[in-house]
């Protein structure tokens, strides 16, 4: 790009270039993946409004949780947004997903309205499982594209944008009493219309860059997270104070125009790198061009030798077998070459979907997250139903609530820069980095099943940070081993952990010894269930032994996620970034 010098001579570029480099820059493009993350979380203000679909259709509570375990399947299965990525270009993505989003939440809202007639039980999970599923095709449009064009940053670029995603639900409702009040039906509209409207605007930015060297890459990040966890210590006060304060409609205009300006905040950093850019083009510029003039002005020696033949062509050889350690030179290899399955690469190169799919290190990452998540999830999903077994106040209870939610964004950019730091300056492997984290949330475990007094508010802390810290170290582990090429659909694959630790341990294991206990106790008391009655249950054997259960498996999860450290040790050991860096290089 040409710069040309502004009014005021030349130390500055003109502003109408400079504005255009700005919008075509990659800094901007991760401003743009920040907007597009944070309004990426609907799926977690089911809370908000299942109450209004409760009350609107007539629901009962067990067709309540089969809506929600619907917008749980639609949230995580991504495979097929994983897909499309892969021959697709990132905005192709990201319309699908806004159309998904709009299409999904747009019904719902319809339905509860009463503008349509009212749908049957299978219409609505049809509907919130796509509403839900459009926040694969974001974060796999977005997201992951923002991981291919910073490849040396990865675990940096994942904790941050996976901040925004757990913070995108109390930035929501901050807008949502701004603009429509306490009205739930209307926050279904805004789940609607606003993430579709974020990823329409930038369907141009995010895009796929040429690997670029910058030496400060990881400190221009560290600037964004300074300005996300001013953000996220905003929340946790308003949230606090809301809760104690019956605010007005003024009131949360105010806090929703802050929140608005930390979003936007991230420009100013935007700004300063692209001046940084300029002044480096210029000299670069300015160095060419001395180093041309040098050259037309003097002749250079021996101009009249004649320069010798060109070198006669290498006789060719015939093709190369198709091995692990030559899979770099056959581009024949598909994504799907099921002959290639069990010859995989080095770790680092760029795996197929199948070989991926299939190798060791894959199964056994998979089977430590669901181990770990799977616990976290549970204790998460029925902290309402903990605190009430165990005698904790209403209040106390939505305390816990907001002390997940902020501590999950907290162990989302905790993991994603410390690993990262940890791994540039002393070579720590990520997969180790895992494996104390699910040892530490057995902590937060057993509080619950112990009922240490005042536990449970140090356990919503403890299984929130873990819950947050596992997602950008599974994600940021899954790219180094296995390469970026197809990422997309890698990237997707480790999301189904989620639902398949959730119901494994939630509904089959905690679920079940609930109920199981809820009806002892009712009849111990000498009474019969009803038909459609709800079970509660109190006392700390409601969940005790589900938690001990959920302690051995993420006990025998870490240990299984050792063996990964075993097998990565060596690669951990090399420099895991420095192809990307001849590549820089290179362009």
């Amino acid at each position: 790009m040409v710069f040309a010098a502004g009014g005021n001579g030349g130390d500055w570029p003109n502003m109408r270039s400079f504005a255009m480099q700005i919008l075509i820059g990659r800094w901007f493009m991760v401003f743009a993946t920040i907007l597009i993350m944070s309004a990426a979380g609907a799926t977690y203000m089911f809370g908000l409004y299942s109450t209004e679909i409760k009350s609107s259709l007539g629901y009962d509570q067990t067709t309540l949780n089969l809506l929600s375990f619907f917008k749980d399947l639609g949230s995580n299965v991504g495979i097929l947004s994983g897909l499309i990525n892969e021959v697709t270009p990132p905005w192709v993505v990201l319309s699908i997903g806004a159309v998904l989003n709009f299409f999904g939440y747009f019904m719902i809202w319809l339905a509860v309205s009463n503008k349509i007639s009212k749908p049957q039980v299978w219409h609505m999970c049809l509907y919130i499982c796509i509403g839900a599923n459009s926040q694969s095709f974001a974060n796999t449009g977005a997201l992951v594209t923002a991981v291919k064009n910073f490849p040396e940053s990865r675990g940096a670029v994942l904790g941050l944008l996976k901040g925004y995603v757990g913070l995108s639900g109390a930035i929501i409702t901050q807008i949502y009493h701004a603009i429509y009040g306490n009205d739930s039906r209307s926050l279904i509209l805004l789940i609607g219309w606003l993430p579709a409207a974020i990823s329409f605007a930038f369907l141009r930015t995010i895009r796929i860059l040429k690997v670029f060297h910058i030496p400060h890459e990881l400190k221009v990040f560290y600037r964004f997270l300074y300005i996300s966890l001013g953000l996220a210590g905003f929340l946790m006060v308003i949230i606090i104070l809301q809760k104690r304060i019956d605010f007005k409609r003024s009131e949360f205009g105010i806090c929703a125009a802050t929140v608005l300006i930390f979003l936007f905040l991230p420009v100013a950093v935007v700004i300063k790198e692209e001046i940084y850019i300029w002044k480096k083009k210029k000299d670069d510029l300015n160095g060419l061009s001395l180093s041309q003039l040098k050259v037309v002005t003097e002749k250079p020696p021996n101009s009249d030798v004649v320069a010798p033949p060109p070198p006669a062509p290498p006789v060719s050889q015939p093709p190369p077998t198709s091995t692990a350690t030559d899979f770099k030179q056959n581009p024949e290899i598909s994504c799907w070459n099921a002959k290639s399955i069990f010859r995989p690469p080095d770790r680092g190169e760029d795996y197929t979907i199948l070989q991926a799919l299939f190798s060791i290190d894959m199964l056994i990452l998979f089977f430590a997250t669901i181990c770990g998540v799977g616990g976290t999830l549970t204790a998460i999903d029925n902290l309402g139903q903990i605190g009430s077994s165990l005698g904790y106040p209403t209040k106390s209870i939505s305390t816990f609530v907001s002390l997940v939610s902020i501590w999950n964004y907290l162990g989302r950019v905790v993991s994603g820069f410390l690993s990262e730091h940890f791994l540039i300056k002393y070579k720590f492997p990520r997969p180790l980095m895992l494996t104390l984290t699910l040892v530490v949330s057995c902590i937060g475990h057993l509080l619950i099943a112990f009922n240490v007094p005042n536990g449970l508010y140090i356990a919503s802390v403890i299984i929130g940070f873990c819950f947050g810290a596992q997602w950008p170290l599974l994600f940021a582990i899954i790219s180094e081993l296995f390469g970026l090429k197809y990422y997309s659909t890698l990237y997707n694959f480790g999301s189904v952990a989620s639902p398949i630790g959730s119901y494994l341990l939630n509904v089959r294991v905690a679920g079940h010894l609930y109920d199981k206990e809820a009806e002892k106790q009712m009849r111990a008391m000498g009474r019969i269930r009803k038909p459609g009655e709800d079970l509660n249950c109190n006392g700390v054997e409601c969940f005790r032994l589900s938690f001990i259960i959920i302690t051995a498996v993420t006990v025998f999860g870490a240990i299984v996620s050792l063996l990964l450290v075993t097998r990565t040790r060596n690669f951990y050991k090399s420099d895991i970034y420095k192809k990307f860096r001849a590549e820089a290089e290179a362009a």
